[in-house]
């Protein structure tokens, strides 16, 4: 099934690869998050100076236990802004008012073996190795329903986010970025935590319109029994700060996320961190 996979993805970058859609990382100009940015603003970052920076994370936590029951601590700074004082905690939760640690790096960044719609190495293939593992079991169980999810983005440092956000602030204005792309050092992507998928079915795009899919509707499902929400859900907007996104997947621990999924609620809710408004 996994040479099926890849025959399907080579065979569909191919044929894309001349389309004006097509890139580093997809969407629909309806819907652009700040995956799109990347690819609008043709920024690569270099592997090296990823990895290397990913060996050298200052704030590192002595183990990898979740946090039962509530969301770690956390304080503010003189911005108002909220700093997460566990950041390497499966249950931490990042948005427009609480942020990482400066110069945060995830610990143990590994590249889950996933298909992925891109062959080459790239940062944002990494993810903390418990997710990566979960990830792993994820995508078994979604052949196993004889469907084909794709890896899309994971890891993305605090440099490369800075990047994406000022090319949208420049592109399209500081209301549309600050709607649809993240802050430098507000983003899940920066946590190891967080994957965004996709399938051949959307041309490997990242659009609202991958919820109709059959692998869309599997995840709606079954994300949960493996450990991950989608972080953000439909009418959520209001409380999460961003718009629908079916294939943005969060790992928080399966007791967790099942707890999640069964209240039908956000990080936000579930932790009692409702944002205040901007």
């Amino acid at each position: 099934m996994d040479r099926m996979i890849t025959s399907t993805v080579l065979s569909l970058t191919v044929l894309l690869a001349g389309c004006a859609g097509f890139g580093e990382e997809t969407n629909s100009s309806q819907l652009t998050s700040s995956d799109n940015a990347e690819k609008q603003s043709g920024m690569k970052e270099k592997e090296q100076e990823d990895t290397n920076h990913a060996n050298k994370n200052k704030n590192e936590t002595t183990d990898d236990t979740p946090v039962s029951g509530k969301e770690p601590n956390s304080d503010k700074g003189n911005s108002g802004m909220v700093v997460v004082e566990e950041p390497n905690s499966f249950q931490v939760v990042v948005n427009k008012n609480r942020k990482l640690p400066d110069g945060f790096v995830p610990k143990n960044l590994v590249v889950p073996d996933v298909p992925f719609y891109f062959d080459e190495f790239h940062p944002k293939k990494q993810m903390r190795k418990e997710a990566a593992k979960a990830l792993e079991e994820l995508f078994q169980g979604a052949r196993q329903a004889g469907l084909e999810l794709v890896g899309a983005s994971g890891y993305r440092s605090y440099e490369r986010q800075k990047s994406i956000y000022q090319n949208n602030v420049k592109t399209r204005g500081q209301e549309w970025a600050n709607q649809f792309s993240a802050k430098p050092g507000t983003s899940e992507h920066q946590t190891g935590l967080a994957m965004d998928v996709t399938s051949a079915q959307m041309a490997f795009k990242l659009e609202q319109s991958f919820s109709q899919t059959a692998e869309g509707e599997w995840l709606a499902k079954h994300a949960y029994e493996y450990g991950f929400v989608i972080r953000y859900p439909k009418g959520k907007s209001d409380i999460t700060g961003y718009s629908y996104e079916p294939w943005h997947l969060r790992y928080v621990g399966k007791e967790t996320a099942e707890e999640i999924h069964q209240q039908e609620k956000t990080l936000e809710e579930f932790f009692g961190l409702l944002p205040s408004k901007q």
